[in-house]
């Protein structure tokens, strides 16, 4: 059964990080697949002699032609470089579909439809082994019920409460995954994992139908 899974990651993990750096008020807002080869793009918070130039020199923008010009926005035919076409690459592997994706503030927001909750972890381990910091937003399943209660274990828990506490999920963050693991006395490497396992329970647990547990 389709999934579908919202989250954000950073436009440093997947594209016009440059842009949003440079005009922090620019926002992108997807407006067709990008499983095109030249994927469109409605830009605004800034106007158009501005906006290609700095798609011009954006270093994950391989080339950029203006479509149509509005009064409040902008259509840009954006080519993505090699690097962030490897990016995407690693979004659409499992067969999924992007299905919105907004950026702003140095972030993308996506929706994306999987086949199934299976090509969602692949994906997500997938990312979080390229190093992308992708943090999810919501998971459902079409078709399905309410979700049975997540089983945390309390390593796990308390990892999620410190990294909710001293702002690790907010933006910008407050704090790094080196200063939690030294907070809480443990690896980099061992916080990864803990954080990771927690995302893995949470997903599976949203989806897992009313009167069901993971074993």
């Amino acid at each position: 059964m389709s999934t579908l899974a919202e989250f954000r990651i950073p436009a440093d993990d997947l594209v016009l990080a440059d842009s949003f750096d440079r005009h922090g008020d620019l926002v992108v807002q997807l407006e067709s697949s990008i499983s095109r080869t030249v994927p469109s793009l409605w830009i605004a918070g800034a106007e158009s002699s501005v906006v290609t130039e700095t798609l011009a020199t954006d270093s994950s923008v391989a080339d950029a032609n203006l479509l149509i010009e509005t009064p409040d926005r902008l259509l840009y035919d954006v080519e993505p470089s090699q690097g962030t076409r490897r990016r995407f690459d690693r979004l659409l592997e499992a067969d999924a579909t992007v299905l919105d994706a907004t950026g702003r503030s140095g972030w993308w927001q996506l929706e994306m439809r999987f086949p199934d909750r299976n090509a969602l972890a692949d994906t997500h381990d997938r990312l979080d082994e390229a190093g992308a910091a992708i943090e999810i937003v919501r998971v459902s399943q079409l078709g399905g019920n309410p979700t049975a209660h997540p089983r945390l274990t309390p390593e796990q828990r308390e990892a999620l409460v410190a990294a909710f506490e001293h702002g690790y999920f907010e933006i910008p963050r407050r704090t790094s995954m080196e200063e939690l693991a030294a907070e809480l006395g443990i690896s980099h490497q061992a916080l990864s994992e803990r954080l990771r396992r927690a995302y893995e329970t949470l997903v599976d647990a949203e989806l897992q139908p009313a009167g069901e547990h993971a074993p």
